[in-house]
């Protein structure tokens, strides 16, 4: 079997996230907003789709590299991949490739007719999940308080059924954020509303220094907090070091660090962490995402996996030494998140009343796509 066609077809799509001028989501008024497709076709007839590449990017460099390739051979072809990156521009970026790899899995899930988790090596069929919520805002009853925070809380464990809560909390261009105060009062907030057995987490988002990063690990102490993340820039594993040396809540990372599974090697040896940290569109798919898990696992250390998709999800449902939870989100009071995008016919990770996010049972990642309105809006 070869590769004989990989397209990224761009379409319209409505939707109610939004950007701010650093690029932090939020919702909205409704917009026209892209998405791409990706599509890989063999001479045998199998295919495989994922969402999210640049159409230019795939036409002028990734093309050459798989067109006639076996699309079994997904290693080869990503090990290709990562090589280019040295030398392609800088489109070809580990989220990229990370749809390439993903849509080889679908491929070869739809061709064998099993859902990828099981292709793996399955090893359970639910995971919980927690509420992850957008960062903070200036919108009113949105996430612009702590109490904003504390009553969704509420509502995400009480009325939703959410296990689990983790805060992103407010960043530039917010005036006067960050703030270690402010940020303490919002985890205080939700610890207050949800009682003392909810898991709580918060991402800080990089922008602290070592002293505030401190200070700020030392409240959510004080609440009881599950985890720590991203507190200060991971450019400087040197700091996460220091920062799990002094605190005894777990700090988990690195997220958006650069270097696949290489960085999170570098970080667990020198003690940088103590969650590792990863996720499809962090280090260039699902099959380094499966290195990096079994890289924590032979250090007895979980992998937590970072964000939603149906790449991750699948992950977890093969992870020997599995992380704990499906991160879903972003949520916030004004969006739907139970309603699926125009382009999928289904919500392809629906939470139960339990908590529970079930693995796919689809072919392939799981994907239930509308192919025809993606046809119907073509750019």
């Amino acid at each position: 079997m070869k590769i004989t066609e990989i397209t990224a077809q761009p379409f319209k799509y409505k939707s109610r996230h939004g950007r701010d001028n650093e690029g932090h989501g939020h919702p909205g008024p409704e917009i026209d907003a892209t998405q791409t497709l990706v599509t890989i076709k063999t001479d045998e007839g199998a295919e495989g789709y994922m969402f999210g590449a640049q159409k230019s990017v795939v036409d002028e460099h990734v093309a050459p590299i798989v067109l006639g390739e076996d699309p079994f051979d997904r290693e080869k072809i990503w090990q290709k991949l990562r090589h280019m990156q040295r030398i392609a521009p800088s489109g070809l970026t580990d989220r990229l490739i990370g749809v390439i790899d993903v849509a080889l899995w679908d491929l070869a899930g739809r061709h064998l007719n099993m859902p990828v988790h099981k292709l793996l090596g399955g090893y359970r069929e639910k995971v919980l999940a927690y509420a992850s919520t957008m960062v903070g805002d200036e919108i009113e009853n949105g996430l612009a308080t702590p109490e904003d925070y504390g009553r969704f809380a509420e509502w995400a464990i009480k009325e939703r059924g959410y296990k689990a809560f983790k805060l992103h909390t407010w960043q530039p261009p917010i005036a006067w954020a960050p703030s270690v105060k402010m940020d303490i009062a919002a985890c205080a907030a939700v610890r207050e509303a949800v009682g003392p057995d909810i898991p709580l987490m918060l991402d800080s988002y990089h922008y602290y220094n070592r002293m505030d990063a401190l200070a700020l690990g030392r409240g959510l102490e004080e609440l009881d907090f599950y985890w720590f993340e991203e507190p200060m820039d991971e450019a400087s594993m040197s700091s996460y070091k220091w920062l799990c040396d002094q605190l005894d809540i777990p700090v988990i990372g690195p997220e958006t660090m650069g270097g696949k599974m290489f960085t999170r090697a570098e970080w667990i040896k020198n003690g940088a962490c103590d969650l590792s940290r990863s996720g499809v569109g962090d280090v260039g798919g699902l099959s380094p995402l499966m290195k990096c898990a079994h890289l924590a696992e032979s250090f007895n250390m979980a992998c937590e996996v970072h964000g939603g998709g149906p790449g991750n999800l699948n992950a977890l449902g093969a992870m020997g030494m599995p992380g704990e939870f499906y991160e879903r989100g972003l949520l916030h009071p004004f969006i739907d998140y139970e309603e699926p995008a125009q382009y999928l016919n289904t919500l392809f990770d629906p939470m139960d009343e339990e908590g529970y996010v079930h693995m796919p049972t689809r072919a392939g990642i799981g994907l239930d796509i509308n192919f025809d309105y993606i046809t119907e809006n073509l750019i």
